[in-house]
C-alpha cells in the first residue's frame, strides 16, 4: 500500500496525502481525518525513510562491540541478542561497530557520520576513550558496563565486586581457605576493563573480611588457556582446594586441566564464578554462579537510551544488578588435595 493509493481512496491528491503525513503544509481538519480513516483502515505504515526524514532520525541505534578478531564470549553474545531484540520491540535497526585497534575507523564512522540516533557501548573501561568521544559529539549513549566517573553517563551493569565477594564467602563457608581468582586477559585488565578491576576489588576485599591467603591470576578468553591457567596454579599453589572466576570462556579448560590432574569437581577442588545462566547449565557438572541476566540488562539499556534519544536532557539512568549464586555441581566441602582418595 502506498500514497498513490491512499489519495485515490481520500479522493485529494497524492501530495496532499504527503502534506498530511509530513506536517510540511497545513491540511484541513477534515481532509486530514479523511486520509488517517483510510490509513487506519488499510493499515498504512509511512516509509521509515520519509518518517526518519520528517523527524530528523535514522531510527537505528549502534552497538559497538569488542573487535571482530576476538571471539566473542557466551555473555558477550547474550548482550548483544538481548539488544537487538529490544531494539525490534520498539521498532529501531541496530548497526553493529566493532571498536578497538584497527577497527576505530568503524567506530568514528558511527560517531562522526551521524548514522545513528544513538550508541549502546560494551565492555567499558574504567578510563574509555569511546565514552570521551561520545560525549564530545553529543551523541545519546549507554553503556553496558561503567567508567571510572560513573555519575557522568547512563549505565547498566553487573556488580562484579560484590558478586566475586559472594563466591569466596560461599567457598570460605564451605571450609575452603587457599582461594585463586581467573581474571580476564592481562592485556584487558592492564588496558583498565572495569569488570576485572571490580572483581579483583571484591576479591581481596572478601579475602581480608575472612582472614584468607588467596592469589590472583589472568587468564586469556578460551579454553587451552584455561588448561594452562588451573595447571600452572595447582604446580604453583600445592594447598589451593578453589577458584573464582569470570572468564566463561576458560571454564571448559579449567575442568580440563582438573580433570586431568585427577581431582574430582567437586570432592576435590571447587569452582564458582560469574557468567550466563545457559553456559553454567550447559557445563558438566553445571557451574555454581550467579547468573548474568543478560536479556534484562540488554532491554533495559535500549530503554535507557530510547528516552535519551527523545530528549537529551533526561537524567543518566544507572543500573547495577548482583543476582544470587545458584548453587550447582562444582561447590562442595574443602579437603586437603593430598588426602584424595
Amino acid at each position: 500500500m502506498n500514497i498513490g493509493e491512499i489519495a485515490k481512496r481520500s479522493g485529494v491528491a497524492r501530495s496532499t496525502v504527503s502534506y498530511a503525513l509530513s506536517g510540511k503544509r497545513p491540511v484541513s481538519e477534515e481532509t486530514r481525518r479523511r486520509i488517517q480513516a483510510v490509513i487506519d483502515e488499510l493499515g498504512y505504515r509511512p516509509n521509515a525513510a520519509a518518517k526518519a526524514l520528517k523527524e530528523g532520525r535514522t531510527h537505528t541505534i549502534g552497538l559497538v562491540i569488542p573487535p571482530a578478531s576476538r571471539r566473542l564470549t557466551d555473555m558477550q553474545l547474550g548482550f548483544v541478542a538481548s539488544v537487538v531484540d529490544a531494539a525490534a520491540r520498539a521498532d529501531l535497526d541496530v548497526l553493529l561497530s566493532p571498536s578497538g585497534g584497527e577497527h576505530d575507523r568503524s567506530f568514528e564512522r558511527v560517531v562522526g557520520g551521524r548514522r545513528v540516533d544513538g550508541v549502546i557501548v560494551m565492555e567499558i573501561r574504567l578510563e574509555d576513550d569511546r565514552v570521551t568521544r561520545l560525549r564530545q559529539a553529543g551523541l545519546p549513549f549507554v553503556g553496558i558496563g561503567r567508567t571510572s566517573r560513573a555519575e557522568e553517563m547512563s549505565w547498566v551493569d553487573i556488580d562484579y565486586e560484590k558478586l566475586i565477594a559472594n563466591c569466596v564467602h560461599h567457598l570460605a563457608d564451605l571450609g575452603h581457605r587457599r582461594i585463586a581468582l581467573v581474571n580476564r586477559s592481562e592485556e584487558l585488565v592492564a588496558a583498565g576493563y572495569g569488570p576485572g578491576h571490580r572483581a579483583q576489588a571484591g576479591f581481596t576485599r572478601a579475602m581480608t573480611e575472612r582472614g584468607l591467603d588467596g592469589v590472583q591470576t589472568c587468564c586469556a578468553d578460551d579454553a587451552q588457556s584455561g588448561v594452562s591457567c588451573v595447571e600452572r596454579l595447582l604446580d604453583e599453589h600445592p594447598g589451593l582446594t578453589a577458584i573464582a572466576t569470570i572468564n566463561e570462556a576458560a571454564t571448559p579448560g579449567m575442568y580440563h586441566a582438573l580433570a586431568q590432574a585427577g581431582l574430582v569437581v567437586p570432592r576435590d577442588f571447587s569452582i564458582a564464578g560469574v557468567c550466563a545462566r545457559h553456559w553454567a547449565e550447559n557445563l558438566h557438572p553445571p557451574l555454581t554462579a550467579a547468573d548474568v541476566p543478560a536479556d534484562e540488562l540488554g532491554a533495559r539499556a535500549v530503554e535507557m537510551l530510547i528516552r535519551l534519544i527523545a530528549d537529551p536532557a533526561t537524567p543518566h539512568g544507572h543500573l547495577l544488578v548482583a543476582p544470587p549464586i545458584s548453587l550447582r555441581g562444582t561447590t562442595g566441602p574443602a579437603r586437603p588435595r593430598d588426602h584424595r582418595s
